[in-house]
């Protein structure tokens, strides 16, 4: 979601919309649709799937609690994003909403082995995780290319609750990413419009400001900025490949 004073038309963005989210602004929605269940659809239909979630519920912990601590315990040395150096996601597996808007893509995934194991597992969550990253990366990158000034991420939703994922917005896109003070901060927004309806406000944007507090802000990591910027080069040379094979088999 990018406001901007003016209207700016992004292709395969939504919008624009005057004063959809903000009054006196211009709103653009650009989106990746279900991408946790993406995430649910990964983890779960893999052999090592029961034996995780075995060892979740022994620990007390949600079976994504502990894919990041089994993370942080086979990276060993290196960075935790790095262990997908050769293993790739493109996430359209319902299609691509924004920036491109074709419903006929794909999910893909290169690099896969005959491994079935939890290590294994790990690694295409993250590798997962990573995809919807890009994808992200993806859409400001067309929103910034039609106008918009783009510099910070605002998450909120369940993925936010989730540290690896918000972590990997900030190394991939490059940006700081903002979490709301209160963490079901959509309920806040449904407060605020309240607020402004009975007049306890003169306006959203005063309501914002008074019932809104920035939680905690998770900055990239720049010595990973080269790193990701070749896996995102791979990301888009994927859908590229895929977008040849159509041509191949739907050719005369």
């Amino acid at each position: 979601m990018g406001i901007s004073k003016d209207p700016i038309f992004v292709p395969g963005v939504w919008g624009p919309y005057f004063s959809a989210m903000v009054p006196g602004f211009w709103l653009n929605e650009g989106g990746q649709s279900v991408t946790g269940k993406l995430i649910d659809h990964m983890v779960q239909r893999h052999a090592a799937f029961p034996e995780l979630q075995a060892k979740a519920t022994a620990r007390c912990q949600s079976i994504y609690a502990y894919l990041n601590s089994h993370l942080d315990l086979i990276k060993k040395a290196q960075p935790v994003g790095f262990l997908t150096v050769d293993l790739h996601v493109w996430p359209d597996f319902h299609g691509n909403r924004s920036p491109l808007a074709d419903l006929t893509l794909k999910g893909m995934v290169t690099g896969l082995t005959l491994s079935q194991d939890l290590d294994d597992l790990a690694i295409l969550y993250l590798a997962t995780v990573q995809a919807i990253a890009f994808g992200t990366r993806f859409i400001i990158e067309a929103m910034q290319a039609a106008g918009h000034s783009l510099s910070t991420l605002f998450l909120c939703g369940g993925l936010s609750k989730n540290p690896l994922f918000v972590q990997m917005h900030a190394d991939i896109t490059g940006m700081p990413v903002v979490l709301s003070q209160e963490v079901e901060s959509v309920l806040v927004g449904a407060a605020v419009l309240g607020a402004c309806a009975s007049g306890d406000f003169t306006s959203v944007q005063e309501a914002m400001a008074r019932m809104s507090k920035v939680g905690k802000v998770v900055f990239p990591s720049r010595e990973h900025t080269k790193y990701y910027d070749k896996k995102y080069q791979v990301f888009l040379k994927m859908v590229e490949h895929q977008k040849e094979y159509s041509a191949i088999m739907n050719g005369d």
